[in-house]
């Protein structure tokens, strides 16, 4: 991505600093590939917020010094410019229907941290909460995604963060609120499936930023599509169930397949258009 000159977004609160040295007989590195499962897969945030949060209070953690690498300051600022670009892209398409974008902040951590959801690690992966119209990020996830499942590049990393903005705007248009009150009272089946077409949504909404930045700042790059679908192909729940079990479980999905996830990505790219990205109204087969 072509990002020099671009603006980076003061809608950041960074929280990085002492980190914890230990949690009890398994160190906060050993289980980052949980938090990319977690994310991946699509579980529940609150519940895995929970999980880590007692995990965090049952453990004594050791604070050390700690200074961010050149590599993670340089990834802080990308963050920084990649939410700029969700500013002003979300703020241009809600202006055109008459509504006033409240961008979220983004908040940067260091192996733990307290939202409104609760306490989290880095375990969590990265994530959005509603209850304070955050999104929450530990810059090391990146490279966890790089070493665990291949996926590198800046628009694979952009588009994490355009994901979870994605989930910003659903809730700012009152989408995420609906799904998560008909989820509260389904069964466990209906309610992945209606966790499904909300992921499949923040896929298309990403893809919706994407084509919109290009436009007003020229910042694709040859190759960034590509890393966006190499990306997408990457985190089906087919796929890593496959990859971690050696077979799936379609009634567990909650997130999509990687067909799926490569199509509502794709079309949010390739149309630019928020109207075209209802992922409620077709059939389930049909997504």
């Amino acid at each position: 991505m072509k990002l020099d000159g671009r603006r980076e977004s003061s809608n950041v609160e960074d929280r990085r600093g002492p980190r914890a040295k230990t949690m009890g007989g398994v160190g906060i590195g050993g289980v980052i590939i949980i938090g990319i499962l977690t994310w991946l897969l699509g579980g529940d945030p609150g519940q895995a917020i929970q999980q880590a949060g007692a995990v965090l209070g049952n453990q004594a953690a050791t604070s050390v010094d700690y200074t961010p690498t050149a590599e993670e300051e340089e990834l802080a600022t990308f963050s920084k410019q990649i939410l700029a670009g969700t500013e002003d892209v979300w703020s241009a398409i809600f202006k055109q229907y008459g509504k006033t974008y409240i961008p979220p902040k983004l908040v940067l951590f260091t192996d733990a941290v307290q939202s409104g959801c609760g306490g989290a690690t880095a375990s969590s992966g990265p994530f959005y909460c509603s209850a304070d119209q955050c999104v929450y990020l530990d810059l090391s996830f990146f490279s966890s995604m790089k070493q665990q499942l291949g996926a590198d590049g800046d628009f694979a990393y952009a588009y994490v963060i355009a994901h979870e903005v994605g989930h910003h705007v659903q809730y700012l248009l009152g989408t995420l609120g609906e799904a998560h009150q008909i989820m509260s009272q389904s069964s466990e089946k209906i309610s992945n499936q209606i966790s499904v077409r909300l992921e499949l949504q923040a896929d298309f909404y990403a893809g919706v930023w994407a084509n919109n930045d290009n436009r007003m700042f020229h910042s694709l790059e040859e190759g960034d599509i590509d890393e966006g679908m190499a990306i997408a192909s990457k985190i089906g729940d087919d796929y890593l169930q496959k990859k971690a079990y050696g077979r799936t479980v379609p009634d567990s999905f909650n997130h999509g397949t990687s067909a799926q996830r490569s199509r509502w990505l794709k079309k949010g790219l390739s149309t630019g258009d928020i109207r075209l990205g209802d992922t409620f109204g077709p059939d389930y087969s049909d997504l």
